[in-house]
C-alpha cells in the first residue's frame, strides 16, 4: 500500500496516510479538525544517488561544470 499525502480544505493541515492504491480521500477525515474529504496532493521527493563526484550517481552526469551551485559539486 502506498503512502498518500492529503491537505484539508478546512484548516489547511497536510498529513500522510497509508491507503489502498487509488485512494481519493473521499472517505477520510482530517485528523486536526475532522472535516470530511481532504484533497490528495502531489508529494515531493528527492532521489539521492550513491558515490561521490561528477557523474557517480550525484545527478551531475550531464553537467559540464566542476562547481555547481545547485548541488555543490
Amino acid at each position: 500500500m502506498p503512502i498518500y499525502e492529503f491537505r484539508c480544505d478546512g484548516c489547511g493541515k497536510r498529513f500522510e496516510k497509508l491507503c489502498p492504491v487509488g485512494e481519493t480521500g473521499a472517505d477520510l477525515k482530517c485528523p486536526e479538525c475532522g472535516k470530511q474529504a481532504p484533497a490528495r496532493v502531489m508529494s515531493a521527493f528527492k532521489a539521492c544517488g550513491t558515490g561521490s563526484g561528477k557523474g557517480a550517481g550525484s545527478g551531475c552526469g550531464s553537467c559540464s561544470s566542476n562547481n555547481c551551485g545547485s548541488c555543490g559539486h
